[in-house]
């Protein structure tokens, strides 16, 4: 099953992600055994959210004997790519460079960190513009811009 289009993953779904994602295949057990000392989900709880994620398209299920071996059918990667573009999608494009300030701010990084994001900085820098243009709908913007 193809993942939907603007489907969103919670956070506890995404916790059973994080589980395949290390583990690359696992069986509800599995999870519920990896997740037991950081949740204290019921295994019926898990189960729930794993079906969750098989519907929406993020795991995929494959039958062996009486269970089920689970795998992801994104990767993590791309999962954490696709949330933070559906994040810059929902705010003012005049707001993208302070919400990513505040994330650096908030975030551990290392210097490899830092040097590949001043490398990304240094590239953008070249096609700056001096200011960024508003991109909202009339009336759900703060920035007070003529354009609207």
């Amino acid at each position: 099953m193809a993942i939907k289009e603007k489907v969103e993953m919670t956070t506890s779904e995404r916790e059973i992600m994080r589980v395949v994602w290390t583990l690359g295949n696992a069986t509800s057990k599995d999870i519920v055994d990896m997740l037991e000392a950081k949740k204290e989900w019921k295994p019926a709880t898990a189960k729930t959210f794993i079906g969750r994620l098989v519907k929406k398209g993020f795991l995929l299920a494959e039958s062996e004997g009486n269970k089920y071996i689970y795998s992801a059918a994104i990767s993590e990667e791309d999962s954490v790519r696709t949330a933070a573009h559906r994040l810059f999608e929902q705010i003012c494009h005049k707001q993208a460079g302070k919400t990513i300030a505040d994330m650096l701010a908030d975030a551990p990084l290392s210097h490899r960190d830092i040097e590949l994001i001043q490398q990304v900085l240094d590239g953008k820098k070249k096609h700056a513009v001096d200011e960024v243009a508003c991109n909202c709908v009339p009336g759900q913007c703060k920035c007070k811009c003529s354009t609207h």
